[in-house]
């Protein structure tokens, strides 16, 4: 690569301490012109988004986590006051929690912290919490995402004394199942320990919701907001990722600050100034528009580690979609999978420089090793001069192998950093999705998959009450012909095999 393709191909972002490096992507000379007026209409797509136009057709909803970060964009001032009012509700409330205001039973601190969600509503505060958590935290979390019993049961053992745990169920509608499971496992868990879950509980939730009415009936310690204009994957700069934030004693304004500072970087229309704009384009060049290849993320950071999961979810639900806006079935998607560097050079690099070529890599570089001096593990060398020079070379030796990367380099981990770089990916996803014509704001495949568990739960309660009738017959056959379901039998022995050797008795 030429020193003048590098220089060409840099975009500096000063105002959050971004760059970003295209100049190892091997498109053409012609390929900025061609995409331009693509890339335009996407600009203005995304503008009215902003605005307030109806984005998410399927649902009939508006997008509006900008406005979140810029709540003067809201298309009422009525909903620019309640977004400006529920941050300082998140801040008068962990106020109270951390001065002892609002304490555990027996006038205890809380010194600790359960979130209850899943996806969007775990992913991104558990992606904030472990990037920006330390041995400052004031409070302590923890995180119930999934409705694996034994996973739940691990969770309660790390906690230990649930007295001074102060927990936030996370659902908008109130009724997705992983969360409504997990808050009822909470609560046999505080009603072992002898304790109310509902004195130690906050909700976030949709005014009105199933969760919403619960946690007003059992006088719950208090409820935030989650708007049916932002989807779980867009949510954490709302009460979602900033109550928890929050708590755990991050700096929610600067992270606020640092997305919004991005948002208005990334709004130009001028696409080589636009580092969102560039990394759509960049997307479209390397999959060919149409996901022909995977991105593999490369954080070159501890901190980041939990990058790649938080946007495996923003990016895959988002552009993984059957049909086009046109209703024209297109079957798009761009896979994400990723760990972090130097880690991976140990794993899977071999493979990329050397095996199938179906992939090309983002690294993210962050400039400050540490906060203080570091040791010299050879002479006048550290170990952050070793974690720089294996990404470079890592990059260098991709590169001299024909495969494409691009570098994001900050300048250190802090919360606004941190609040750019969830943006910076949003608004590449929205950009994106714009110029391959989809919905990215909708998720038919995830209600499929909820609709086709509520069946699989409903042929094992006909299959426990049968065993109930006949708890000798074993045979998956005759058990599906005498429920009528010969067509699932597979999906009767599979339940079968489950009560006879996995499944835990009901209490």
């Amino acid at each position: 690569m030429t020193w003048n393709r590098f220089q060409e191909h840099l975009c500096h972002c000063p105002e959050i301490g971004l760059w970003l490096d295209i100049s190892r992507m091997n498109f053409g000379d012609d390929f900025f012109s061609t995409m331009e007026p693509a890339m335009q209409r996407a600009y203005i797509a995304m503008q009215a988004l902003e605005q307030g136009s109806i984005a998410n057709p399927d649902e009939g909803r508006m997008v509006g986590h900008y406005w979140l970060r810029t709540p003067a964009l809201a298309p009422t001032p009525e909903l620019q006051q309640e977004i400006e009012t529920t941050i300082d509700r998140i801040e008068t409330f962990t106020a109270k929690i951390h001065t002892g205001a609002i304490s555990a039973p027996g006038n205890k601190p809380f010194t600790k912290l359960l979130i209850i969600g899943i996806g969007g509503s775990a992913l991104g505060p558990q992606f904030v919490a472990d990037a920006l958590g330390g041995v400052a935290d004031k409070m302590t979390p923890y995180f119930l995402d999934n409705t694996d019993p034994d996973g739940m049961d691990r969770v309660f053992s790390q906690i230990g004394n649930l007295s001074d745990c102060l927990a936030i169920v996370i659902s908008k509608s109130g009724s997705t199942k992983e969360t409504r499971n997990g808050m009822l496992e909470a609560q046999l868990a505080w009603k072992k320990a002898g304790l109310a879950f509902s004195k130690q509980a906050v909700a976030i939730t949709g005014d009105g919701s199933e969760l919403d009415k619960l946690a007003k009936a059992e006088a719950w310690i208090e409820r935030f907001p989650m708007w049916d204009w932002v989807g779980g994957r867009t949510s954490v700069t709302s009460a979602v990722g900033l109550l928890p934030a929050a708590l755990q004693g991050l700096d929610i304004r600067a992270l606020v600050e640092g997305a919004c500072l991005c948002d208005q970087i990334t709004r130009s229309t001028e696409t080589k100034d636009n580092p969102a704009a560039l990394m759509a384009m960049m997307w479209h060049h390397a999959t060919g528009g149409c996901g022909n290849k995977d991105m593999v993320m490369l954080p070159y950071k501890d901190r980041l580690l939990l990058f790649s999961r938080y946007l495996q979810q923003l990016i895959m639900e988002s552009i993984g979609k059957q049909f086009d806006l046109d209703g024209k079935e297109v079957n798009q998607g761009l896979a994400v999978y990723g760990n972090k560097g130097s880690t991976d050079q140990h794993a899977y690099v071999q493979q990329l420089r050397e095996g199938v070529h179906n992939f090309f890599v983002t690294f993210i570089e962050v400039l400050q090793d540490r906060n203080g001096d570091s040791i010299e593990v050879d002479p006048g060398v550290t170990s952050g001069d070793y974690l720089f020079g294996f990404l470079y070379g890592t990059r260098k030796a991709l590169s001299e192998n024909g495969r494409e990367s691009m570098t994001i380099t900050v300048d250190k981990i802090d919360a606004a950093t941190i609040g750019a770089l969830i943006a910076l990916f949003e608004r590449t996803v929205g950009l994106y999705a714009t110029l391959v014509n989809i919905n990215a704001y909708h998720q038919p495949g995830v209600e499929a998959g909820k609709k086709a568990a509520g069946t699989v739960i409903e042929l094992q309660k006909k299959v426990r009450k049968y065993l109930a009738e006949f708890p000798t017959e074993k045979n998956p056959e005759i058990i599906a012909a005498a429920l009528g379901v010969v067509d699932d039998l597979e999906t009767v022995y599979t339940i079968l095999r489950r009560l006879e050797v996995g499944a835990a008795k009901t209490i």
